[in-house]
């Protein structure tokens, strides 16, 4: 079906209008009624600063805050990616072991809140998994390339604990709706593609990587763009464990600076760049697609 094209209407305009003036009266309600003097030509310097030892711009605070962000959030979407696909695959299988093990984690991650979560993957981690590795002992022996490797992939060393706990909290929060999307993607391939696969003498294995996961991943790619934005919004309940990313960065800022507004305002246009940009590329991607089916 080929999709109308979408007209420019009075109600559009009427409702643009609308918007503008509540913007123009919330503005006038912090610039009259609050008093409030807007100090935008400071918000620069907290972005980027000069290095006065190498005498080049770089990165401060909310920069610093946002790179943390993207970090948190590649790093969590994959894990949670790898969590949600298991665990489908665990809801729908045959075996009831299985599915008593999909239904009990997303039952149980569901009706939990994320940072009663948080504090209990940041203490049990930090204090008992972590040691128990061994891999507070190796980060901190780390030093030269490795160590400047580290850094850049995930956190200081400082932070790395906080940093390994904030990434399982939310790869195991997010992973149980990924579950719950796979799952459904999974049970709408229908049934005679499994038996056409099943006929072909087709495994298991090969049937799911074939047959089943090729088709629901098409029609589970938007559910899950949704999900992924949602991970980048998550990724701030991780300031809780003093983790610098964007959201932790502007709580600090705006209690030294008393920048409330233009902080905040900040924040949520660097937060909007994230969210659209992953909007879009995978609007494209599902286009792509489409086109190629």
């Amino acid at each position: 079906m080929i999709a109308k094209k979408a007209k420019f209407r009075l109600l559009d305009a009427l409702l643009i209008t609308l918007c503008a003036g509540v913007v123009i009266y919330l503005g006038y309600r912090i610039q009259v009624r609050l008093k409030y003097s807007w100090n935008w030509q400071v918000i620069p310097r907290y972005l980027l600063r000069m290095d006065a030892q190498n005498r080049r711009l770089v990165a401060n605070y909310l920069l610093l805050g946002l790179f943390t962000t993207i970090k948190l959030s590649i790093w969590s979407t994959i894990l949670a990616m790898i969590i949600g696909v298991v665990m489908g695959i665990f809801r729908t299988s045959k075996r009831l072991f299985f599915r008593m093990i999909g239904s009990a984690y997303v039952e149980l991650v569901r009706n939990l809140p994320a940072l009663v979560l948080v504090f209990i993957f940041y203490f049990f981690v930090s204090d008992q998994i972590m040691p128990l590795l061994g891999i507070d002992s190796f980060i901190r022996a780390r030093t030269g390339s490795s160590r400047q490797v580290l850094e850049f992939l995930f956190a200081p060393t400082s932070l790395f604990t906080q940093f390994i706990s904030g990434i399982v909290t939310i790869a195991v929060f997010e992973g149980a709706f990924i579950t719950e999307i796979v799952r459904a993607g999974i049970e709408s391939v229908e049934r005679g593609q499994r038996e056409a696969a099943y006929a072909l003498g087709l495994s298991w294995a090969d049937q799911m990587r074939y047959v089943i996961l090729p088709q629901a991943t098409r029609r589970v790619l938007p559910p899950l763009a949704n999900q992924f934005v949602s991970t980048v919004k998550d990724s701030s309940i991780v300031s809780a464990i003093s983790i610098q990313e964007l959201t932790f960065e502007g709580v600090q800022l705006s209690t030294s600076t008393q920048l409330i507004f233009e902080v905040w305002i900040t924040v949520t246009a660097m937060y909007l760049l994230l969210t659209l940009s992953l909007s879009i590329a995978v609007h494209r991607l599902e286009k792509r697609l489409q086109r190629s089916d």
